[in-house]
């Protein structure tokens, strides 16, 4: 009798030995607790666990990059969009990842794929220009931004002017100043229009702008967004250069 209630004492135990899924569904909690380096150990251990499954190369591949750990980041991506090349035109977060490990001419190539699937975003044509700007020049890159013209969110219309050398900063900035401060929107307004200006400076080779726009966007305009995270990573990197 004893005995069967030691064994009866164990089954619970036994069923809360962690699996490749359990691992996958605890890092996703995490990544989206923003707890990377957490989010990280829990896709590392569901691929020891079930090196197959390729979703996890996927996600660890977001925890490394909001980490700031762009080769890394890289390397997850391929590995999932080895196994799964049909998914290759929708990642522009791994174009994202090659544009901070400094792989211009690569994050390109990506940005130009992901046009095929989504073709009126300002955000896709964005970090195209500023993959470009580095491989063939500033007029140059100019001439090829992609054309946006159906991007309806607010300040998306004013930031591809700005990029195609239409507007100035300041008309971003103001454009995302009339939505309500208060409101989910205004904040989501504001956080853009920072941090696209704060990369168009960094094209232009203005590291003060930069910094001064890129902690506006991450301080006073947190989103829950991926576009924050990449932000943030940002920001820690120029902390971390001074």
């Amino acid at each position: 009798m004893r005995m069967l209630f030691v064994m009866l004492l164990a089954i619970p135990a036994l069923a809360e030995e962690p699996s490749a899924n359990s691992e996958f569904t605890r890092g996703d909690a995490l990544l989206k607790k923003r707890d990377n380096a957490g989010a990280v150990k829990a896709f590392t251990a569901s691929i020891a666990l079930e090196p197959k499954l390729m979703a996890a190369y996927d996600r660890r591949g977001d925890a490394n990059l909001k980490l700031g750990l762009f080769k890394d980041s890289i390397a997850d991506f391929d590995t999932f969009l080895e196994a799964n090349p049909k998914f290759a035109p929708e990642h522009w977060r791994r174009g994202i990842a090659l544009y901070y490990a400094e792989r211009y001419k690569d994050g390109v190539k990506q940005f130009e794929t992901h046009k095929t699937v989504n073709p009126q975003d300002v955000e896709n044509a964005v970090w195209h220009y500023l993959c470009n700007v580095k491989v063939i020049g500033k007029d140059k890159a100019m001439k090829e931004l992609i054309d946006v013209t159906q991007d309806s969110r607010v300040p998306m219309a004013e930031i591809q002017k700005l990029y195609a050398g239409k507007l100035k900063p300041e008309d971003v900035l103001a454009a995302a100043e009339k939505v309500n401060a208060k409101s989910e929107a205004g904040t989501e307004a504001r956080f853009y229009a920072n941090l696209y200006v704060a990369l168009w400076y960094e094209a232009e080779g203005d590291a003060k702008k930069v910094r001064e726009h890129l902690t506006s966007a991450v301080e006073k305009y947190e989103i829950s967004h991926y576009m924050w995270d990449v932000g943030n990573s940002h920001l820690i990197g120029l902390k971390a250069k001074k």
